[in-house]
């Protein structure tokens, strides 16, 4: 059984890009060589892995990549930085007209 990645890597301009792959450090190379023009990560090299999950099944590593890549970047970095317990206070809606903040 090959074990699957999702990985977040910190781009040159800031942002972040989230991928999965079953060869963490070579996708790492390909994203610094440029290997492909239309990427989100060709025009902001170089990139740097700041995070990633390992994963059993390829639908378990395309499910929570899928996931993460609709976060907030808060959330994004919640994981990073190895805070999972700060993601349900993260997902609460914080708008005045939600229903949980009327009053």
């Amino acid at each position: 059984m090959k074990l699957m990645y999702v990985y977040i890597l910190l781009c040159a301009d800031g942002s972040y890009y989230t991928g999965v792959t079953n060869d963490v450090e070579n996708r790492l190379l390909e994203h610094n060589e440029g290997k492909d023009e239309k990427s989100y990560t060709f025009s902001r090299r170089p990139v740097q892995l700041v995070f990633w999950e390992v994963f059993y099944t390829p639908m378990a590593a395309i499910e929570f990549e899928k996931q993460v890549k609709g976060w907030s970047r808060k959330k994004k970095e919640s994981i990073i930085m190895d805070k999972w317990d700060e993601l349900k206070g993260l997902s609460e809606c914080k708008n005045k007209s939600h229903y949980k903040n009327k009053r």
